[in-house]
């Protein structure tokens, strides 16, 4: 039986392919390629390049494919520009999940893994940030995650789907051979701007406001491994395979990082000087997020051993021998 995996190809779907290959599962990977590359995968994936909101061919992968459960990191992903282009962030995300989940009932899939995000929560009232924490997303595209938990649970309701939401808080690293990593296309996320200082394709990396309520001034985030983050799929779906009841988990370390002290995080792991600029705040950016993954830990039996040095040197090695990505 077949795991779909739904944006496969991207950063964190292709560490997941490989992590289930691993041991032993058959995947299926759908990719439209917006944002991934199919360079990331090994030749011999089963790959379809197109699009979840293709609903002929979905019926076509399930009827064609013996596949039991679905792993779904397909998403438009980026805050900024979900601001200001919100309707393809719930065109592409929201829709994208209502097709899937129709074709998954046509099929009789009753599985599904989902790549949530802590940008559910919005501004938190404390932290760490616990599951039922009140859901006040701050932007588009937080918003349209917390949609698509909501149409999972009422698709269980109704039909007897059984899904595991996990809510990444700040994902980083690479593969600890080096052989794929983060490469999107425009980058938006702090550790491979950082090294891109590094590698003197930015003459400077722009922080973006300094007079938040943090001991710095800067944002506060919650760094997971991507070889922890794809552990934690793995545990997810084993868990809905053994009976375990459908469920929302948070995955971060539990500890808080300033972009400050990335910065001089980065400094150590390259040993390159990272010029700063300050910049204005960007709208949709809360302060502090710092996760409680107790949760994760106690019903998945997760437990994140990455830490922030570990995955900026892991991340590091991925982008000297690949400075310009999948292309190098």
């Amino acid at each position: 039986m077949a795991i779909l995996i739904c944006g496969g190809a991207g950063y964190i779907g292709s560490h997941a392919v490989r992590a289930m290959r691993a041991l032993g599962r058959e995947v299926l990977v759908l990719d439209n390629l917006q944002s991934g590359h199919r360079q990331a995968l090994a030749d011999d994936v089963a790959f379809v390049r197109g699009d979840m909101r293709d609903a002929a061919l979905l019926d076509d992968l399930f009827a064609r494919h013996r596949v039991d459960g679905v792993l779904h990191f397909a998403a438009n992903s980026l805050v900024g520009e979900s601001m200001q282009l919100p309707l393809k962030y719930f065109g592409n995300n929201v829709h994208g999940m209502q097709v899937l989940l129709e074709a998954m009932i046509r099929h009789g899939v009753g599985r599904i893994v989902f790549s949530s995000s802590a940008a559910v929560y919005g501004e938190p009232e404390s932290v760490p940030i616990e599951e039922d924490a009140p859901l006040r997303p701050g932007n588009p595209y937080g918003e349209s995650k917390r949609i698509m938990e909501s149409m999972m649970r009422w698709t269980a309701e109704a039909h007897g789907l059984r899904y595991v939401s996990l809510r990444y808080f700040n994902v980083g690293g690479a593969a600890a051979d080096g052989s794929i990593g983060e490469d999107h296309r425009p980058e938006s996320h702090l550790i491979p701007l950082i090294l891109q200082v590094a590698l003197g394709k930015r003459p400077h990396i722009t922080i973006f406001g300094d007079d938040y309520a943090t001991p710095d001034g800067t944002c506060i985030r919650d760094y997971v491994g991507i070889d922890d983050l794809v552990a934690a799929h793995v545990l997810a779906l084993r868990h809905l395979e053994n009976g375990g009841e459908s469920g929302m988990f948070n995955l971060g370390s539990e500890k808080g990082f300033s972009v400050r002290e990335m910065v001089e995080t980065a400094r150590r792991v390259t040993g390159h000087v990272l010029p700063v600029v300050m910049g204005a705040r960007r709208a949709g950016d809360p302060a502090r997020l710092v996760a409680s993954s107790q949760r994760a830990r106690a019903t998945l039996g997760w437990q994140p051993r990455q830490g922030v040095e570990e995955i900026i040197a892991s991340a590091w090695r991925w982008h000297r021998a690949h400075p310009d990505g999948f292309d190098a």
